[in-house]
């Protein structure tokens, strides 16, 4: 009997995926417990209309960590911190500190563990760290820290 996985089952598949499984399997474990429907026409047309729906919206929110890459490449970022003079800080600068200025100077919301800092930003300075913006696109942001 052909199948349509509702949830992931752990042996036959992922969810969304059409199987072959036999009668008994899928009436007295898959359909009384919602982890499969049968596959019928309707059924299926469902399915692929969901898997267009699910690659159209991927490829968008691919194009808007594009066009995130592209402005983040250009922006010089200022990061006010408290600093004991010197050029060194009181403690050091922290990406949610940087999520936080991206938002305030740019309108950006980004959420910080997207923000990998190398080294720990602790003077006063010019320091380049790398946003993961997912799809396996990463965009160097410059962040000038400079003492309150």
């Amino acid at each position: 009997m052909k199948v349509i996985l509702l949830q992931d089952v752990r042996g036959q598949g992922k969810k969304g995926e059409m199987i072959n499984v036999s009668d008994g399997y899928a009436r007295n474990f898959l359909f009384p417990r919602k982890l499969a429907q049968e596959a019928t026409a309707d059924n299926i047309n469902t399915m692929r209309m969901n898997d267009k729906a699910k690659r159209e919206k991927e490829q968008r929110a691919r194009e808007e960590a594009a066009a995130m890459s592209a402005k983040l490449r250009e922006l010089t970022l200022t990061v006010l911190a408290k600093g004991g003079g010197a050029g060194r800080l009181f403690g050091s600068v922290t990406s949610q500190e940087i999520s936080d200025a991206l938002k305030a100077q740019e309108g950006m919301d980004l959420d910080r563990r997207k923000i990998v800092i190398e080294d720990p930003i602790k003077t006063v300075g010019l320091y380049t760290v790398k946003v993961k913006l997912g799809f396996g696109i990463d965009a160097p942001l410059k962040v000038e820290v400079k003492e309150q």
